[in-house]
């Protein structure tokens, strides 16, 4: 059974709706929308449809990008679950996590197609929150995790810290994680996003048993990506 064809528990999954942290580009785009077709019309004589077809697939293609459906968490307090939407790029040990021992990594990439809201793995309280401003490699390239802009959260769970690292790809030019030190998260709760094509680092205690490998298609808040053994 592959991780996308684990019993799904705990929600409803019905409904969509927009990602916050999208709604001034949004709104731009629909104004753009409302100038083209204006000016087709009082300048352009209608004869000009090309400006607002142009402007009205690029509001489709911000609608499509900042899309964020509901998604049903599987129940039990020993799941990892997976934090992004994409592809796994990395499963393995992790000599450069920021975790004490390093233990194990799962990189996903996300393309700009790809849902872009990130989720908690795991319950647990923010310990840690961390902003390193950096380069902007290609997300598929190893030094993108060392050297690209990234954001590092850090959850204290009962199995030991669980870190979740957002890096900037080579198109995404801003990294939103809203949870601060002291909150406290369930598993598959929203805590952010990245705007237009990047990945996510999810570290993890070596006790956890992972459940994906490199090449596999997750799913933000729903695919199981470990368990830990001990729960």
């Amino acid at each position: 059974m592959s991780p996308g064809d684990q019993i799904r528990h705990g929600g409803h999954r019905s409904g969509m709706r927009l990602a916050p942290e999208g709604a001034d580009i949004i709104i731009l785009s629909a104004v753009l929308v409302v100038a083209a077709v204006a000016f087709s019309l009082l300048r352009a004589e209608g004869r000009g449809l090309w400006l607002p077809a142009v402007a009205a697939l690029w509001f489709l293609a911000v609608v499509q990008f900042f899309r964020d459906p509901n998604r049903v968490t599987p129940a039990g307090d020993n799941l990892i679950i997976a934090p992004a939407d994409g592809k796994v790029i990395a499963v393995g040990e992790a000599l450069d996590s920021p975790l004490n021992p390093p233990g194990q990594r799962v990189s996903i990439f996300m393309s700009p197609i790809n849902v872009h809201v990130n989720r908690a793995p795991v319950a647990g309280t923010v310990k840690e929150r961390t902003h390193r401003n950096g380069r902007f490699f290609s997300a598929f390239k190893a030094q993108a995790a060392r050297d690209n802009e990234q954001t590092l959260l850090v959850l204290g769970t009962p199995f030991g810290d669980v870190a979740i690292k957002q890096v900037a790809g080579f198109l995404a030019r801003r990294i939103i994680c809203h949870p601060k030190p002291g909150d406290k998260l369930s598993a598959g709760a929203r805590i952010g996003m990245i705007r237009f094509g990047s990945r996510v680092d999810l570290f993890l205690p070596g006790q956890a048993t992972l459940k994906v490998r490199v090449g596999d298609r997750v799913t933000a808040g729903e695919t199981i990506v470990g368990v830990f053994e001990n729960g």
